[in-house]
């Protein structure tokens, strides 16, 4: 949990992922072509992945990727395509000092 805790608080947006996922390829596309420049995690490529995963489950999110805006729980590529769908996900991209315009 710690780790996860500290990984989560270098960025405003941060992305657990696995390299060969095509919904994580598509949210980390989705973001970046925003402007967006998260703190990518390729568990399947860095040591303690799998615990990491784990930790994630734990946290209420069993599917990757997993993506935290501001230090927040959003969720996987569901949750980020609602918010994106509402028009909610780019303000909150801003209030997370993640996007500058």
């Amino acid at each position: 949990m710690e780790r996860v805790t500290e990984l989560v608080s270098e960025r405003p947006v941060v992305i657990f992922s696995r390299s060969t996922c095509c919904m994580c390829h598509a949210i980390k596309t989705l973001l970046c072509d925003f402007g967006v420049n998260p703190s990518v995690h390729e568990l399947d490529e860095i040591s303690r992945g799998r615990e990491i995963e784990q930790t994630l489950s734990r946290l209420g999110c069993p599917t990757l990727p997993a993506v935290f805006i501001g230090g927040e729980l959003i969720g996987g590529a569901n949750e980020v395509m609602t918010l994106h769908l509402n028009r909610s996900l780019i303000p909150m991209l801003r209030r997370a000092g993640a996007l500058w315009v």
